[in-house]
């Protein structure tokens, strides 16, 4: 099964954006992500992004996604969870 396909069948839609939006950045190198960065890039709004990314430190199995700080929006450390 194809890593897009279970991220769909996994989590709604805008987590599944999110997840996708957050693996994309690990392979460039980033760890660190801002909700109001990440709204504007995936079109949604801060508090959205928050609430589901609360959701996704919970559920998550893919990813390691943890509250780093709060300085004009939340940003999240994000690593790739091993198994």
């Amino acid at each position: 099964m194809s890593t897009t396909r279970h991220i769909r069948e996994k989590y709604n839609e805008t987590q599944a954006k999110i997840v996708q939006y957050l693996g994309k950045g690990l392979e460039v190198g980033k760890h660190y992500f801002k909700s109001k960065y990440i709204a504007h890039e995936l079109g949604l709004s801060p508090k959205e992004v928050g609430t589901n990314m609360a959701i996704l430190a919970e559920i998550c199995q893919e990813l390691a996604i943890k509250r780093w700080s709060y300085s004009n929006s939340t940003t999240w450390m994000v690593t790739h969870r091993v198994v």
